[in-house]
């Protein structure tokens, strides 16, 4: 090149311009640089938002440590253990008349239902046969025994002579006649047939002028006035069971009433099959209202308490088995083990673990531990 130096044709100057590839590559560069930059600095505010985040619910978590719960006061009550059981009513004294003798109706002394008093004409039975045989009787009687007696006044003179046999013979012919003659007289009383104790006759099978026979049924008699009950409980019951313990009687004939009564035995033989207690119980009955044959209900009142100690049963919560409250002393809710007795319309008996006055936490037991914070009351809003 004129006027110049003159450079190998394969070399290229600093100076020179770049080609538009050159610029293209390192503009790329660049932009690579800038992004991860931008990368990274939203990595670090994310990061710090996470922190701020831990540190905002740390503070709720300290805030909503302290749970809002429902308590509830240890009530003191009075209580009944009780068991129920169902059974049929009987009369003390219930009895079937029956003649002893067959014979003709000649009279019915009474109504259907009427109350009668002891030894009260109820039947008189037809007994002209039986006063002929009572008279025939009589007769040999008398006969028997007047042989008797001359025999053993001949026996003593000197003139006749009476073996000791014949007047063996004639005595036990006069006790014989004797006997006979009781026989018939006992039989002429059987015809007249009374109430054997005080009551109230049923409805007569029978009427005036019907041949009966012996045996046969004529009208129940039956003892209002008092009537016993009996049913059975579980074995499980046995040690709790006692005469004297009081029972309540319910029965659909009477919705509205409940009559009581009293245990007056207990079986001493358990029922081997059902594997439960007989008892009897017995219920007064003045006005005659209940009737023998009614189908009851027994409550049977096994204790009473008057002074129990009561807690909603939603309040315990059982942990292996046993079962426990929380009880609230007035800022954390304590863990307390119990002892339950008696349920009754929602509310158990709390024998041990609690005293007069305390308070149990009665809703959202199952989210609280032994020691935790609770409050009775909502937070005030700011």
């Amino acid at each position: 090149m004129p006027g110049g130096v003159r450079l190998p044709s394969g070399n290229r100057s600093p100076f020179m311009p770049m080609s538009e590839r050159q610029l293209k590559r390192r503009g790329l560069t660049w932009a690579m640089v800038l992004g991860a930059g931008l990368v990274l600095t939203f990595l670090m505010i994310a990061k710090l938002g996470t922190k701020a985040d831990g540190r905002s619910g740390e503070l709720d978590g300290a805030r909503s440590a302290v749970l809002l719960v429902e308590v509830a006061p240890v009530t003191v009550e009075p209580v009944a253990e009780s068991l129920s059981a169902v059974g049929t009513l009987q009369a003390v004294a219930s009895v079937m008349i029956r003649p002893e003798l067959a014979g003709l109706v000649r009279r019915i002394a009474f109504v259907d239902g009427q109350r009668v008093s002891a030894q009260d004409l109820l039947f008189e039975l037809d007994q002209e046969e039986l006063r002929a045989e009572v008279g025939q009787a009589e007769a040999q009687e008398k006969i028997a025994r007047l042989t008797y007696e001359r025999l053993k006044r001949l026996s003593g003179q000197q003139t006749t002579i009476i073996s000791p046999q014949q007047l063996d013979e004639a005595r036990s012919a006069w006790q014989a006649a004797e006997a006979n003659s009781v026989l018939y007289r006992t039989r002429l009383k059987k015809t007249i047939i009374r109430a054997p104790f005080a009551g109230t006759v049923g409805l007569r099978r029978v009427s005036a002028g019907d041949y009966v026979a012996p045996g046969q049924d004529l009208v129940n008699l039956e003892d209002l006035r008092t009537l016993h009950v009996d049913f059975k409980v579980p074995e499980g019951w046995l040690s709790k069971v006692a005469v004297g313990q009081r029972v309540g009687l319910l029965t659909e004939a009477y919705p509205d009433r409940v009559f009581q009564g009293e245990v007056s035995a207990v079986d001493p033989r358990l029922d081997a099959v059902n594997r439960t207690v007989p008892l009897r119980a017995v219920v007064p009955n003045p006005e005659g209202a209940l009737r023998p044959g009614l189908f009851v209900t027994v409550r049977l009142m096994v204790r009473e308490e008057q002074e129990a100690l009561m807690i909603p049963e939603e309040a315990v919560l059982l942990k292996q088995g046993r079962p426990y409250a929380f009880r609230y002393d007035g800022s954390a809710a304590r863990l307390t083990e119990v002892i339950l007795g008696v349920r009754q319309r929602g509310l158990v008996q709390v024998l041990s673990g609690l005293s007069a006055g305390d308070q149990v936490v009665r809703t959202g037991t199952h989210k609280l531990s032994d020691g935790m914070a609770v409050t009775t009351q909502a937070p005030a809003e700011s």
